[in-house]
């Protein structure tokens, strides 16, 4: 489901059964102020984008989303630590996030990696995880889960836009990587030219969640490559903006 706000940003609703509480939204690349490379609802400010750009849309997107509160930005590195939000803002590099505070909102920037995000059946804690490849080969989806503290089977998780499989050419080594520990997941990978791999991270990202016992997982069709259009992607164009996948608890 889509939702647009008159100021023409746009954005998507996760088509999941979360409960009435928990609110997520994912933005495309529409309805913002920036130019060149990050034209036009960039989102991250250390992309190169001009700051006030980045500020307007930042502001633009609480507006037309009916925010709470500022998201939590994070500085995202491809790892696997899991900050609780609920402590405040975290002071190092993050890259997932969970709250059971209703008003503080988990946000994730991306542009081929996956967001992914969380709830609780009860809706009284939700999270949001920076997914690419390193990020799934270092377990951060593992570390968000164990960290909520919730089972597995009272989880929803929802996979947001990321490259889909006929774009995401990678060697061997992020194979070898991905496939550690877990050779079934050797069918994620197409072989393709030159001894390198298309990988369908979508379906890497389904297979760790259910290793773990979450059955209930959504999402994971929107192709940032693919739609230049809505979406920004860090392998077709470099240099580029961020959209951003976001979620939080209202109160009751």
């Amino acid at each position: 489901m889509r939702a647009n706000s008159p100021t023409n940003l746009s954005f998507m609703l996760p088509d999941w059964p979360a409960p009435p509480r928990v609110r997520a939204i994912a933005t495309t690349r529409g309805g913002g102020v920036s130019v060149g490379r990050c034209a036009s609802l960039n989102l991250a400010d250390h992309v190169g984008d001009d700051c006030a750009a980045v500020a307007e849309n930042r502001r633009r997107l609480s507006v037309a989303a009916g925010l709470p509160g500022a998201p939590a930005w994070l500085r995202q590195v491809h790892g696997a630590d899991v900050w609780d939000l609920d402590r405040g803002d975290p002071a190092h590099p993050v890259d997932a996030a969970y709250t059971r505070q209703p008003g503080r909102v988990c946000a994730i920037l991306s542009a081929d990696c996956l967001p992914v995000l969380f709830a609780s059946e009860r809706g009284d804690i939700v999270a949001a995880a920076h997914a690419g490849w390193r990020g799934l080969a270092a377990g951060v989806l593992e570390a968000a889960v164990r960290s909520l503290a919730v089972p597995a089977a009272a989880l929803l998780a929802w996979i947001g836009p990321g490259i889909g499989l006929r774009h995401y050419e990678v060697g061997a080594d992020v194979r070898d990587a991905l496939i550690g520990g877990d050779a079934s997941a050797a069918p994620a990978f197409l072989a393709h030219a030159h001894g390198r791999f298309l990988a369908n991270l979508p379906l890497l990202a389904r297979r760790r969640l259910a290793n773990l016992g979450v059955s209930r997982i959504y999402g994971g069709t929107q192709c940032t490559y693919a739609d230049a259009n809505r979406y920004f992607s860090h392998r077709r164009d470099g240099q580029t903006g961020r959209q951003a996948a976001l979620i939080w608890l209202e109160p009751q």
